[in-house]
């Protein structure tokens, strides 16, 4: 950015810009611009799905009889299994990114607690629901194991814990983005 500033400066024309090789100052800033607007749009979507299905679809799954719960749950993790790693990725990747391109800048300390945020969304996926979503997909709708309340509850504190790790990680995000 201060780039950009020193390029749009006093006695600073276009013609001067294509001479001197400032244009590649140009687009290492545009570039910068289109990684922020890309983990900022993942980290959004990825909190977004997290409160979505944290305080959305929870809470309507709880109301279903017992066997229709159970089927959509299967449904519900079978699809979700390939939807919400894809958006994890591209939002991790985007945060590597955009900390590599503001390791100086004012928001870099913002974007590593962004960071630390998503690792903790990680671990809470990886120790917690990926465990519980293996065995519930092998639970019989009739009947259920004894203990299937037990694990539904223990399930759904990792929806609280990965739903608060990724939208504070989305508000750190955004407060960086402000930072600059």
């Amino acid at each position: 950015m201060m780039l950009r500033r020193l390029l749009t400066g006093p006695g600073v024309s276009n013609s001067m810009l294509l001479v001197d090789g400032s244009v590649l100052g140009v687009m290492v800033d545009m570039i910068h611009g289109i990684i922020e607007f890309l983990n900022l749009f993942f980290g959004g979507v990825l909190a977004g799905e997290e409160l979505l299905i944290c305080y959305g679809v929870r809470t309507a799954v709880a109301v279903l009889d017992l066997q229709p719960q159970i089927q959509l749950r299967h449904a519900l993790i079978r699809k979700l299994r390939t939807v919400v790693p894809a958006i994890f990725v591209l939002t991790a990747l985007s945060e590597i990114a955009a900390m590599s391109l503001d390791a100086t800048g004012a928001g870099f300390r913002l974007r590593c607690l962004a960071a630390l945020g998503l690792l903790v969304w990680l671990v809470a996926t990886l120790f917690g629901t990926v465990p519980i979503n293996k065995n519930t997909l092998a639970w019989r709708p009739d009947p259920p194991p004894n203990n299937w309340r037990v694990l539904v509850g223990r399930r759904e504190r990792f929806d609280v814990a990965r739903c608060l790790a990724a939208v504070i990680s989305f508000a750190f995000l955004v407060a960086a983005v402000g930072m600059v």
